[in-house]
């Protein structure tokens, strides 16, 4: 079934020249009809690019029409004359819709250290705006317009029924390296037509990132330009969504945003490999989360499932370096569903059928249980791939 476009949006993706494939989109605009609540979350990273500090200057907001993105050039590290780019971007877009310009935020993604260029910018939103729509395919053109390195769009929805008011949450994102948490490298933009005051789309948003785009890694490299906005137009009708109502929208945002976050290290550039780390039996959620990115962080962890080696000793000392106090001696650790250490030693297992599991599946499933308590986390990375060394030294050249 195809995903929808909530109630009162409309979007497209256009190629504007910044990529040299002229088959690929390299802009997207997104237009509410109505003003909408805007909340975001963004990069921890100290060096953040003109479009985060103009986003963040705009938002939380409930009058927002507007969301530009460009793709090929981060806008970041490019000083005062990058916010002043960013803010003309924002200008641009919000006048071709018919909006105020601070109605409007802004999204790059691409290279660090180059400025804008600006008139290609400008053709490529009045050619985005003469292309607006809400059908499936203007959908899949914004999503395409917000790619760099990866290899397929990622669109995730869900259409939900609340006190006989059809909702429906449509979420995109980019991102396939240069990806460590607090967030990953990547773009993200959730609609939906629901109605949700700022307070209750603030908390709805964090909750979801929180267990779903904080828990990716690629690299471990935290971007310039992470940004992950919710815009909520309304356009479902009724009153703010409170109570279960909210807790069960809550709930639909949480699917959307994991299946989200999910497909970006799944798309991992160069990756033969999705990584699954589940941590169970922690003291608390954190300890669990902590322990699952230690290990997720490892190259030498990444690199032995590559090579479809059921290295358990890479697993279980990465947990030991973690910070977390746990008692060694009673850790259980599966792989693929294959026990291969417990209660301080090596289990006995065929490692020939532990390592076909790896090399004939692109998933991986880790599950490391302590005796801590009942908290558990789960982590998503990929392997580290002669491919992404490729991709990566070639970048920018």
């Amino acid at each position: 079934m195809a995903i929808r476009v909530p109630k009162g949006y409309l979007l497209a993706g256009v190629h504007c020249g910044l990529k040299r494939d002229l088959r690929k989109q390299d802009l997207t605009l997104i237009v509410s009809e109505v003003p909408a609540v805007a909340v975001g979350v963004y990069t921890q990273n100290l060096v953040y690019a003109a479009p985060v500090a103009l986003d963040r200057a705009r938002t939380p907001s409930d009058r927002m029409r507007v969301v530009v993105i460009n793709s090929g050039n981060a806008n970041a590290c490019t000083g005062e004359r990058g916010l002043r780019d960013a803010h003309e971007m924002a200008r641009l877009a919000a006048e071709a819709c018919g909006a105020q310009e601070d109605q409007a935020l802004v999204l790059s993604t691409g290279v660090i250290g180059h400025y804008l260029p600006m008139e290609l910018i400008a053709r490529g939103i009045e050619a985005a705006r003469a292309q607006l729509g809400s059908d499936e395919e203007a959908l899949i053109s914004a999503a395409r317009g917000m790619m760099t390195t990866d290899t397929v769009h990622k669109l995730a929805g869900r259409t939900f029924s609340l006190k006989r008011r059809e909702i429906q949450i449509t979420g995109m994102v980019k991102g396939a390296a240069m990806m460590g948490p607090n967030l990953a490298t990547m773009l993200g933009v959730i609609l939906t037509d629901a109605v949700l005051d700022i307070p209750s789309a603030d908390a709805a948003l964090r909750t979801a990132v929180a267990d779903s785009f904080n828990c990716i890694n690629v690299d471990g490299h935290m971007s310039t330009n992470d940004t992950v906005l919710l815009l909520a137009n309304g356009e479902a009708g009724g009153g703010p969504l409170s109570g279960d109502d909210l807790l069960a929208f809550g709930q639909q945002l949480n699917e959307v945003c994991a299946e989200l976050a999910r497909a970006i290290p799944a798309d991992g550039e160069g990756a033969s490999h999705l990584i699954t780390i589940e941590v169970g039996g922690c003291a608390t959620r954190e300890d669990a989360l902590q322990i699952a990115r230690t290990i997720a962080n490892s190259p030498l962890v990444k690199t032995a499932i590559y090579g479809a080696d059921p290295n358990w000793g890479r697993i279980v000392s990465a947990a030991g370096y973690a910070g977390v106090a746990f008692d060694p001696n009673k850790i259980t650790l599966h792989l693929n569903g294959h026990l291969l250490y417990q209660g301080g030693a090596p289990a006995d297992f065929d490692s020939k059928a532990v390592s076909d599991s790896i090399r004939n599946s692109r998933d991986t499933y880790i599950q490391l249980q302590l005796s801590e308590g009942n908290a558990k986390g789960r982590f998503w990375t990929t392997d580290l791939t002669v491919e992404y060394v490729r991709l990566n030294a070639d970048y920018h050249t």
